[in-house]
Formats: C-alpha cells, sequence, structure tokens
C-alpha cells in the first residue's frame, strides 16, 4: 500500500553509523532508523545473540514461563526502578497498555469515563487511541470520530494542567513525552516534569511517561525523566529496546503495576525469547560500553558545534536538543532538506515543518560527529541561501 512517500533510495547494507545503498553509495544514518538502531547497524553481538536464539526457541506462547522474559523485565526493572513490564512489540502497543492501565485506574476511583492529558505537540502512535492521544490533528483525516477520553493541553506548560485539575474531576492520568521527538525536538523546562509529579501526587493520577524515543539512554540518562529525578507510574518503551528487532514495553510501579491481571491484556508474540534476548543483549552492549555517558558527551558537542556554526545564521530560529535527540528550527517549511542531506550522504528528516531532526547511533565517534556538523551545516545555509533566492524572484 501507498502508506509512505519514499525517498529514490534502496539500502543494501549497514556496518556502524555507515548504510550503502543498492549502488554502492555511503550515507551515514543521522537518524539510527528513527532512533532504533542506537548501536548502529549490523551489531556483532546482536547479531551472534540472535542467531544463536533463533537455532535454541524463537517463539513459544505467553501461556508458559519465558525465561529470557523474565530476565529482561528484571534488567529493565533494575535501570528503570519500576515494577513491574508488559512486553509488546511496537511503542504503539506499550502506549496502547499505557492507556488502558490508566483508564482501569481511573475506574477504580469510580470516574466512569476516564479521561487523560495529553499534549499538543505530542506523538504516541498510529493505532486509533495513540492518534487521538497525539496532538497533530492531521493524523486522525478521513479515520473519523476520535477515541474518546483525552484532554489536550500545551506542552510545557502548567498552568494549563493546573486549571484542568481545578475545573474536572474525570482526570486519571497524564501521557507526556519528556522530550518530544516528533513534536520537533522540544525539551521542557527544568520545573515542568517536577511540577507534574507534585501535581499528580496531590490529585492521585498516574504519571504516565512515553520514552519510545528519548528512552534506552539517547538523551544521556537511561530514560529522559532521569534528568528531572523524579519517579513516574507508567513508562513504555520500544525503539532502541530492540536496536531493529521489534519489542516493546510498558513498564509499571506501585499500584499501578497491579492493574494489568490474567484476562485483562495480553499478546501473541509480546516477550517472545527472540525478541528479549535481542533486549537483553542491547543492554548489556550499552552497558559494556558506557554508551549512555557517551550519548550525553556526543550530544553536548554536536549542539555546541552546530550552535557555533549557525547561531547567528539568518533563517534559523533554534538549536536544541538533550543528549542525541538534536533539532534545528528554521523560519520556514524545509521538507526538501531531507533530500538535499541524502545527496550530501547523510540520512536526517524534517518534522513538525520546519525542524530538521536527527538521532545519530551513539556508537558514533568523534570524527565522524563533526563531519555530521559539517555536512548539515552547508545543506542548511545552502537551503536557505536557495529558497532566499527563490523569494527574491
Amino acid at each position: 500500500m501507498s502508506a509512505y512517500g519514499r525517498l529514490p533510495v534502496t539500502m543494501a547494507r549497514g556496518e556502524g553509523a555507515a548504510l550503502w545503498d543498492t549502488e554502492g553509495r555511503r550515507y551515514l544514518d543521522v537518524l539510527s532508523g528513527i532512533a532504533v538502531c542506537s548501536l548502529g547497524h549490523a551489531n556483532p553481538a546482536l547479531a551472534d545473540a540472535i542467531a544463536e536464539q533463533a537455532r535454541t526457541l524463537m517463539h513459544v506462547s505467553n501461556l508458559y514461563g519465558i525465561s529470557e522474559q523474565e530476565t529482561l523485565g528484571a534488567e529493565l526493572c533494575r535501570i528503570s526502578c519500576m515494577d513491574k513490564v508488559f512486553f509488546c512489540n511496537s511503542g504503539a502497543e506499550a502506549n496502547e497498555a499505557a492507556i488502558k492501565i490508566a483508564r482501569r485506574h481511573g475506574t477504580g476511583k469510580g470516574i466512569e469515563a476516564p479521561m487523560i492529558l495529553v499534549t499538543d505537540t505530542a506523538f504516541h502512535g498510529r493505532t486509533l487511541a495513540t492518534i487521538s492521544a497525539t496532538g497533530n490533528t492531521k493524523l486522525m483525516d478521513g479515520f473519523g470520530q476520535r477515541t474518546p477520553g483525552f484532554l489536550v493541553v500545551p506542552y510545557d506548560d502548567l498552568d494549563a494542567i493546573e486549571a484542568m485539575a481545578s475545573s474536572r474531576d474525570d482526570i486519571a492520568a497524564i501521557l507526556i513525552e519528556p522530550v518530544q521527538g516528533e513534536g520537533g525536538i522540544n525539551v521542557p523546562g527544568d520545573d515542568y516534569l517536577p511540577g507534574l509529579r507534585k501535581i499528580c501526587d496531590r490529585e492521585h493520577w498516574l504519571l504516565m511517561c512515553d520514552e519510545i524515543q528519548s528512552g534506552m539512554g539517547r538523551t544521556g540518562k537511561w530514560f529522559a525523566h532521569h534528568h528531572a529525578d523524579i519517579r513516574v507510574d507508567v513508562m513504555s518503551l520500544a525503539k532502541a529496546l530492540g536496536n531493529g528487532m521489534p519489542i516493546g514495553a510498558c513498564l509499571a510501579s506501585g499500584p499501578a503495576a497491579e492493574l494489568i491481571q490474567p484476562g485483562s491484556h495480553g499478546t501473541t508474540f509480546g516477550g517472545n525469547p527472540l525478541a528479549c534476548r535481542a533486549g537483553l543483549t542491547v543492554i548489556k552492549e550499552i552497558e559494556d560500553n558506557h554508551y549512555v555517558e557517551r550519548a550525553g558527551v556526543l550530544g553536548a558537542r554536536m549542539l555546541e558545534n552546530f550552535r557555533n556554526r549557525l547561531h547567528n545564521r539568518a533563517g534559523v530560529v533554534d538549536i536544541r536538543g538533550c543528549g542525541l535527540m538534536l533539532g534545528i528550527e528554521l523560519d520556514r517549511p524545509c521538507g526538501d532538506i531531507v533530500a538535499m542531506a541524502l545527496d550530501a550522504g547523510l540520512l536526517v528528516n524534517v518534522t513538525a515543518g520546519s525542524v530538521v531532526r536527527m538521532l545519530p547511533p551513539y556508537i558514533l565517534s568523534d570524527a565522524e560527529a563533526d563531519d555530521i556538523v559539517d555536512r548539515m551545516t552547508d545543506v542548511i545555509v545552502s537551503f536557505l541561501e536557495s529558497s532566499e533566492e527563490s523569494a527574491r524572484g
């Protein structure tokens, strides 16, 4: 089906931060497959683990114990300081589980139709429920009525949350991205997440963090909400957890961890031995190579270098980021930059219409990181100059 507007290139193989197309041309993958391949491509330890597990046991029903699932669950709880995990296949499924937990929490409080607060520039997936929880109304075009149960407020606006708290008694939870990816690499103020925690404690709401893009070390902490030194009640993961192997997870703590019981939720493929073996290997590789710290250092280096190169350039609105989530906002739509970057041997994308988004792998060398900054700066300057020339006629 014509679901994608694909670029005129087909990738044939990858190694580390690089990809080669079917014509033999080399590219630096500055998107990591959209925050998925954080360990790069063809990671040897992961390839060996997947091959070994495939020769042993790939799938068994969740009607039985799965040792790889139990071990990965324990590891995720260790690095997140959370209590329990439900495994699934994708980020959207992880958020669906979080939404069900929030609704069950609400009905347990006597709320007949529990509501979840979400933000106007959010992205939580493409199922009917998760696009209804997403601020981008274009995602709903042609799909009829929205799934009920969500109230939209501005991102990074505690006053808006307080207004909802004072005017409604049917709210059960807040679903938030601690750093927004699809919305344009939006990093909230330092008081935002701690403020949300205080409100949720006072109102007995669940604080639910979507860490699908920001989690697994990408921001320089295992999870982006760790920068705020807060606990969350529910957290969704996917993307980098499998480094390309489809796997998602919904974690919960405290009373929220007890709300899913036999018969209330389930999955056929989620948490199978193959996917969980991949997740275990990803965590080991990240820890053994200190990639969480590396992502923070590397991201700060790239952010500083972009700011040094572009801070006074007309047309550049903002240069922002958190670890290896980097965004350069321009004052005009810039979708053409994607093809221009491809010609320059870089894979990036544009989100929110005018933000160049970069999500490079943790395994970049300093030289590769500097090369990305140099080439991407040249692409942005060239785009701005050409669009300014076109505007002059």
